[in-house]
């Protein structure tokens, strides 16, 4: 027969684990493809929910959704129109000068971090750089989905795999399709939970253009040998360049005082927008409507 548990094993094991904030990471590591504009849409668009949202920006240089926030906290005080607004946190790389010494300093301030906002929010939405960084391997790594935006381009395409361009057959994974393998086997075995992996076509032509095509069809095929979900994408429209000094986005054009007069293509861009959030199967959204 076992011998009883001690008391404080008895009160240690009836203590629910502490709450985890469900993650989602909006990388590639290529620059231009939209993932700022991804992020903050996918935040207002949950916090619309009544989702608690928080933001982390890792591209440390750029800081475009930081950027995107501050504007829209400036203009929110400037119109005297209240803002549905995320947590935000920053993380700032080590300047140990030992690479092993600075990936651990890293690692404990992501861990303290991710802590902290696990307490505070439901979602925890990342922002990575076009580039691989420590910060952002560990994002990928705690990610329960990852969304790659990749341009309509054989040259994003090369950001998922090296393939022989009449069959489409992979040659070889990319770096970065590596770097997502192994934080999905990493997570599979610490956790054992999956990591879901989506890639959605960006800034998009509305032309019907060969390219478009070859490239969808490209992606399809990819999608089953690489293993990632495709999703609907963004168009490419000007009005998300004329959001960013606001720090507005699509859902925020109706409100008072947006001082943006709200067109049919305004309309359209907000059903991908939907689309898109359809799309993740987010399980706390599960039976859900949207609101928008």
């Amino acid at each position: 027969m076992n011998a009883p548990l001690p008391a404080e094993s008895l009160r240690t094991a009836n203590v629910a684990p502490p709450k985890r904030a469900f993650v989602i990471v909006v990388g590639n590591e290529k620059g231009g493809a939209g993932k700022s504009t991804v992020a903050i849409h996918l935040a207002v668009a949950l916090m619309r929910m009544g989702l608690r949202v928080a933001t982390l920006d890792l591209d440390v240089r750029q800081r475009s959704l930081d950027r995107y926030l501050e504007n829209r906290r400036a203009w929110s005080e400037r119109s005297g129109v209240s803002l549905a607004m995320p947590v935000t946190a920053q993380i700032e790389p080590s300047r140990l000068r030992s690479l092993d010494d600075a990936e651990r300093a890293e690692a404990a301030i992501w861990g303290e971090t991710r802590v902290e906002l696990d307490r505070v929010s439901d979602v925890i939405i990342v922002d990575t750089p076009g580039g691989d960084t420590n910060l952002s391997r560990l994002a990928h790594g705690a990610a329960d989905i990852i969304i790659t935006p990749v341009n309509d381009s054989f040259v994003d395409f090369d950001l998922l795999a090296a393939v022989d361009p009449a069959t489409f057959e992979v040659k070889r994974p990319s770096l970065y399709a590596e770097l997502v393998w192994n934080s999905r086997k990493h997570k599979a075995a610490r956790e054992k939970k999956p990591i879901d992996w989506i890639v959605m076509r960006n800034r998009m032509s509305s032309l019907d253009a060969r390219n478009k095509r070859r490239v969808g069809g490209g992606l399809n095929a990819l999608s089953k040998k690489v293993g990632f979900r495709l999703a609907p994408g963004f168009s490419e429209r000007v009005i998300y360049r004329e959001l960013f000094p606001k720090g507005l986005t699509l859902l925020d054009l109706t409100d008072q005082g947006s001082t943006v007069r709200f067109t049919m293509s305004h309309i359209a861009a907000r059903q991908e927008l939907r689309d898109l959030v359809i799309a993740l199967k987010l399980p706390m959204l599960e039976g859900r409507t949207l609101p928008f």
